[in-house]
């Protein structure tokens, strides 16, 4: 592949986005690293690349000769764990995530094949119950179930730890880091810090093992390759913390489409498979309620997760300033 400056550059809501796409040399060893990858498995390129630069990664697809294109993805250093952790999953828990066709760990890129149609575009073309929803959060939390044995090992990929037990350390480390936040909302969350620790230690006594939170998972980060049936990717935002704290994203994009009535029948459906952990439906009920507002930590920091800017700025302060706020916010009744 070449440089030849045909590629069209999406950039979105974010037009000053610092991203390595702009450096020549950067860019011109990506092209080459995926077009020698392509080359190996007798794959054409046919046409110009897409390419989309955000804060937090730059995604391109390459369109192919006689086939579905493949996808490059680039994430900054602190995300460059989703290559390794994303080829464990494939092997853990085939059939549910995608499967990279290759992985550079040291250089935070990746090549993945085509997944087909989003859950957004399925939304956005017809009509959708929303017991698609409660299938989406049942496979879900069977996914994050599985996963619960290799919890270290994926710490050992490079994946982010926020253990129940550790958040309040990790709150710490967030508001201390944050220079978004103004003197009055500062004093406000060190105010809500003894809460905070309470919240942390009924929820760790329940007693559910951490595992992997996708932390951001909304219907444009699955593919529905059938009916009740989900493929996840984009686990840049990942950490190893509680899983329950996974359940606010795809509830919250859920209630604004069917009304807040939908959040019971969807919290039941995402709590299913952790009966299997022999706690009572209250004990569970009460967890999830906790973790909905713990969440906001994980978000906080993962937006934490940009590509560093060369002024020396802080990327994502703001968002993680508004973040950390949202754990002032009472969670709605129906999560609890």
């Amino acid at each position: 592949m070449r440089d030849d400056g045909a590629a069209v550059v999406d950039r979105g809501r974010y037009p000053d986005a610092v991203t390595p796409w702009e450096r020549e040399s950067w860019r011109a060893a990506a092209l080459d690293w995926v077009g020698g990858l392509l080359a190996a498995r007798g794959l054409v390129v046919d046409g110009a690349p897409w390419v989309r630069l955000r804060p937090w990664s730059v995604l391109m697809r390459v369109p192919l000769a006689g086939r579905a294109p493949v996808w490059f993805k680039a994430s900054p250093p602190a995300g460059a764990f989703e290559g390794p952790l994303t080829a464990a999953l494939a092997r853990w828990v085939p059939g549910q995530v995608l499967c990279p066709l290759a992985v550079d760990a040291g250089r935070g890129w990746m090549l993945l094949p085509d997944g087909g149609e989003s859950f957004r575009t399925v939304l956005d073309r017809e009509p959708v119950e929303p017991r698609e929803w409660e299938a989406l959060l049942r496979q879900y939390a069977g996914l994050q179930y599985d996963l619960v044995p290799y919890a270290d090992e994926i710490e050992r990929l490079g994946v982010p730890a926020a253990r129940t037990t550790d958040l309040p350390e990790v709150f710490d480390g967030l508001v201390t880091a944050n220079r978004a936040l103004g003197p009055d909302e500062r004093a406000r969350l060190e105010g809500l810090r003894p809460r905070l620790a309470d919240w942390c230690a009924e929820l760790a006594a329940v007693g559910v093992p951490d595992t992997l939170d996708h932390a951001d998972l909304h219907d444009g980060q699955l593919f529905r390759p059938a009916p009740g049936r989900f493929t996840f990717f984009d686990w840049g935002d990942a950490a190893v913390s509680h899983p329950f704290a996974g359940l606010r994203i795809t509830a919250e994009r859920a209630r604004d489409r069917y009304g807040p009535r939908v959040l019971p029948r969807l919290l039941d459906a995402y709590l299913e498979p952790w009966t299997a952990t022999g706690r009572t439906s209250a004990e569970l009920r009460r967890a999830a309620d906790l973790a909905w507002r713990l969440s906001s930590l994980g978000r906080a920091a993962a937006w934490g997760r940009m590509f560093p800017d060369a002024s020396g700025a802080r990327p994502g302060a703001v968002e993680g300033a508004r973040s950390l706020l949202e754990l002032l916010a009472e969670p709605p009744r129906a999560a609890g």
